[in-house]
């Protein structure tokens, strides 16, 4: 079992490098932040500024060379395959690209994300349908992919993202591709997600977007924390 504790999210003196063809590469460069419960965090940054990296250690998805990553009081890289699989069905992810499964229709796409868990099919209608009009998708349920507009992808993506109630939601540049209406549409709806309780982690260049928040930023710059405010806007 999970215990709660005072932060949701913690990196604790953590580098991570990459090595390319024996050359070092240093993604994270000894960061040390804390997220707490129901916190609405943006992460900022160029492109290669380590904004990915940090999801993926929040994900267990890479280890740190040095350094802690914790989930409540969990440090997660010490973590068994059978907890770090449980942690990850309280944290939602929303990535760039959508990763929509396209031979499967949007209701199938975010059903599979309650399946593969062995979740009766009762609870996979009622839920589906119900996530389905939070992101204002209903009448979309039995189309494809390629049917629908790239914010509507977005939000199918979404969708699938907090299908199960998550804690923590790490969105990873999810209008990088998206118009300025798509855009404002997704960033409302994840506004809305956070009044629920839901702590979220936005990973973004977008200018606007943060700006426009009003909420606290971190920004990295060649794998360092060179900022990290309140009430923070985008700066480089």
């Amino acid at each position: 079992m999970f215990h709660a504790s005072c932060f949701m999210l913690k990196f604790q003196k953590v580098t991570k490098i990459y090595q390319t063809n024996d050359i070092p590469i240093v993604a994270l460069s000894d960061i040390s932040f804390k997220v707490e419960k129901k916190e609405f965090v943006s992460i900022v940054g160029k492109s290669g500024s380590g904004k990915t990296t940090l999801l993926k250690l929040l994900l267990g998805e890479e280890k740190p060379n040095k350094g802690q990553v914790f989930f409540e009081n969990y440090e997660i890289h010490k973590l068994s395959f059978q907890k770090i699989s449980t942690l990850r069905r309280r944290v939602g992810m929303i990535f760039q690209d959508c990763k929509l499964i396209s031979s499967k229709t949007i209701y199938e796409n975010i059903a599979y994300a309650m399946e593969v868990i062995n979740i009766n099919n009762d609870n996979i209608i009622k839920n589906v349908f119900e996530i389905l009009e939070t992101v204002g998708l209903k009448e979309r349920a039995q189309n494809f992919p390629h049917q629908l507009s790239g914010g509507e992808k977005q939000r199918v993506a979404i969708a699938r993202a907090i299908i199960h109630r998550p804690d923590v939601i790490l969105a990873d540049e999810p209008t990088s591709n998206l118009d300025p209406y798509n855009t404002l549409e997704i960033i409302k709806l994840l506004l809305k997600i956070h009044e629920t309780g839901t702590t979220i982690i936005l990973a973004t260049y977008d200018k606007e977007i943060v700006n426009s928040l009003n909420k606290r930023v971190i920004t990295l710059d060649e794998g360092v924390i060179i900022r990290d405010e309140e009430k923070g806007r985008f700066i480089l």
